[in-house]
């Protein structure tokens, strides 16, 4: 009988959550038996797997000796407080809140390396969404460019803030199209047919956390000395699915022809056609492929590259890719 793994999955009633319980179905992990954990508010919710409705427990008073692997999507209040108490009673931790510095950065197609000089019980963390993505997409492109410099202006939706921002775009679309009066509630100000210039509060010299976060784990995802990384986040109307405006700069001249083979010869990447350009609604959303187009050098620079990429962010940017850290530890360190 193959080898099988008690798995817990923390914030199974969320939209990463639940989406993360799915992958785990639909790519046969080898669980054994299935913790869903959850604040006290969503206890005694049922989420389907393997044909039967899993009752969710209370995350307060777990014993994370139990397992041996732990999905974290709860958000950062609740890692800080449960994900190093469960790596400590020994139990490896995929978290995927940002919250924890320590925990290593992990997106399979560009670092599965990294996993080779650590030790069980592991503590390791799912990027931010836009980071997975576009790892996933410069990593194979190391070897044809010297990268020096990465531009990202990254268009999220606003389920990148969880199930209630798909709840308050719900409610201020009704409320517009009725027209009724809008007072906005989860957001500072009216996200429905408009976008906002910056997601979260201002942390360092007036830059996002998120894009803080996402700087800091693209950095160490893609492993390049000296490499610059400039992140601005915005928020669209979008229920699901991030959209990437992406500028690089070589040491080199890009040659296009070279850039594209590698992409198309890259498992998990979709390029699209010159001429044609990728949406999230029209295709990333529901796919686990990173769809990538727009790819042209530079206007003055011919050291330099833009391309364009949508994704599914709580999908392939959120789940898919905690799910994958999960298959790289089970097949070759647990």
């Amino acid at each position: 009988m193959s080898k099988t793994f008690d798995i817990a999955v923390i914030g199974a009633t969320g939209a990463v959550g639940e989406t993360l319980v799915q992958l785990l179905e639909e790519r046969d992990f080898p669980v054994g038996h299935l913790y869903l954990l959850a604040g006290d508010d969503s206890a005694g919710q049922a989420v389907a797997f393997r044909g039967k409705n899993l009752r969710v427990r209370a995350l307060s008073g777990f014993d994370f000796a139990q397992v041996q692997l732990a999905f974290f999507a709860a958000g950062e209040a609740v890692s800080r407080q449960y994900a190093v108490q469960a790596h400590s009673q020994g139990c490896s931790v995929i978290d995927l809140s940002g919250a924890l510095e320590q925990a290593l950065p992990v997106v399979p197609e560009a670092n599965a390396q990294a996993l080779a000089g650590l030790s069980a019980p592991y503590l390791l963390a799912s990027p931010a969404p836009a980071a997975t993505t576009l790892a996933a997409v410069l990593a194979p492109l190391r070897s044809v460019l010297t990268l020096r410099r990465v531009g990202l202006n990254a268009i999220l939706a606003v389920s990148s803030l969880g199930r209630a921002g798909i709840t308050e775009l719900a409610r201020q679309t009704t409320e517009l199209l009725n027209m009724r009066p809008l007072e906005p509630q989860l957001f500072d100000r009216q996200v429905a047919f408009n976008v906002l210039g910056r997601v979260g509060e201002e942390a360092e010299g007036g830059h996002a956390a998120l894009e803080l976060r996402i700087a800091r784990e693209l950095k160490s995802v893609l492993g390049v000395n000296g490499l610059k990384v400039s992140v601005n986040c915005s928020l669209a109307p979008v229920f699901f699915g991030d959209s990437l405006a992406v500028c690089v700069e070589a040491t080199e001249p890009v040659e296009l022809d070279k850039v594209a083979g590698l992409l198309d010869r890259q498992a998990g990447i979709e390029r699209v056609e010159e001429g044609d350009y990728p949406t999230v609604v029209g295709d990333a959303v529901g796919q686990d492929e990173l769809y990538v187009g727009r790819l042209r050098v530079g206007l003055d620079d011919p050291a330099e590259l833009n391309l364009w990429i949508a994704s599914d962010n709580v999908r392939k940017g959120s789940s898919l890719n905690a799910v994958q850290i999960g298959e790289l530890l089970i097949k070759h360190y647990l």
